[in-house]
């Protein structure tokens, strides 16, 4: 799965994901820095597999992860080709949802393109240019349905009437995943591949200053645009946590310590943004590995298996699942397996977060 890390220039987005993947991204006082996207993988934070990891004295751990895009900023006519806009909306395009970066504080040292600090402006501004590229590739597709629709194709016609609605709102300056469609209308509507309707986290960039101070007009006014949307909201200080990436990991546990910090700001972004797309982990352990699998909501116990290896939803007969906090409660699978905490599930178990799973098939 693969997020998209956009925003005005220098709001802190390669900031942001210098820390996220301590990747070396260049980040410089100037519009434009990043021209070709940057791209690193990010380890989801899951503190359930060292736990397993010590109670199966495994061989190796291996976490779930997340592709981050840090896209270049954008500016106003971006939609029209401005600062080489089309360029990076067709970058934004190929990402399944956005981390729309916010700058919340003040510095007269890193320059502002608009001159000085406004989230909400900034946010409309960035908004409007995704919108108004949507406005435009879906006239041009229902310029081509319409013939269809005219000819009497059943499901051109649906399409249209989709397609159509989704048009107008766009053209009132609201991004498209504020559209209330049913499943089988949001079905058709995700054929548009229409950008504002990928699922969007705002997140406020804030100074030290700002945590101490839990907040100001500021980190509210995008904070109640993401209320408005439906939207993720996360204060995260991106120049503080870059700091703190660099640190070895005994002195960062003294500075969490010191400060009364539970979880890095990092952490709360990447489990934000894992939930953003609807995944969850499923477990499995033993001496060999001991592994987090991405799966999506709702996915059933054959599905889990496929992303193993295809084989296994193939073949797939049964899944012994135990959940994690039973497993842990009674020291270990056997010790599970006895006090009756591990279940057989056939082809309709719908998997949980934190299911430890064994499978068993046939190929």
């Amino acid at each position: 799965m693969k997020l998209g890390i956009v925003g005005l220039p220098n709001v802190g987005k390669s900031t942001l994901f210098n820390a996220l993947t301590k990747a070396g991204a260049q980040s410089a006082n100037y519009p434009f820095c990043t021209i070709e996207p940057n791209v690193g993988m990010v380890s989801v934070p899951d503190e359930r597999l060292e736990v397993l990891g010590e109670m199966y004295k495994t061989q190796k751990i291996t976490p779930a992860t997340i592709e981050f895009v840090d896209i270049a900023g954008l500016v106003k006519g971006a939609s029209q080709g401005e600062g080489l806009g089309n360029k990076f909306l067709s970058h934004i395009r190929e990402v399944d949802a956005i981390v729309h970066v916010v700058r919340c504080f003040n510095d007269s040292q890193i320059i502002h393109v608009d001159g000085g600090i406004d989230p909400k402006r900034d946010i409309e501004t960035i908004n409007l240019e995704l919108i108004l590229a949507d406005i435009e590739s879906l006239s041009k597709q229902i310029t081509r349905i319409e013939k269809f629709a005219k000819s009497g194709d059943k499901y051109a016609k649906e399409q249209f009437a989709v397609f159509t609605l989704a048009l107008e709102h766009l053209k009132k300056g609201l991004p498209a995943r504020c559209l209330d469609l049913n499943a089988d209308e949001q079905k058709i509507l995700k054929e548009a591949f229409l950008i504002t309707a990928k699922q969007t986290l705002y997140m406020a960039n804030i100074s030290q200053e700002q945590i101490a101070s839990g907040g100001d007009q500021y980190t509210q006014a995008v904070k109640d645009i993401a209320k408005a949307e439906n939207a993720e909201y996360l204060e995260v200080c991106a120049n503080l946590e870059a700091e703190l990436s660099e640190l070895p990991l005994d002195e960062l546990e003294e500075y969490k310590a010191e400060f009364g910090i539970k979880e890095l700001g990092l952490s709360r972004l990447i489990k934000a943004s894992y939930s953003l797309l609807g995944l969850i982990s499923y477990l499995t352990a033993g001496e060999k590995e001991v592994r987090a699998w991405t799966i999506k909501k709702g996915t059933k116990a054959p599905g889990a298996a496929g992303v193993i290896h295809t084989d296994f939803e193939r073949g797939f007969i049964k899944a012994e699942v135990v959940s994690y906090d039973a497993l842990v409660a009674c020291g270990g699978f056997n010790q599970a397996k006895e006090a009756g905490k591990v279940r057989m599930e056939g082809k309709d178990y719908v998997v949980e977060d934190g299911d430890v799973m064994l499978f068993r098939f046939n190929v």
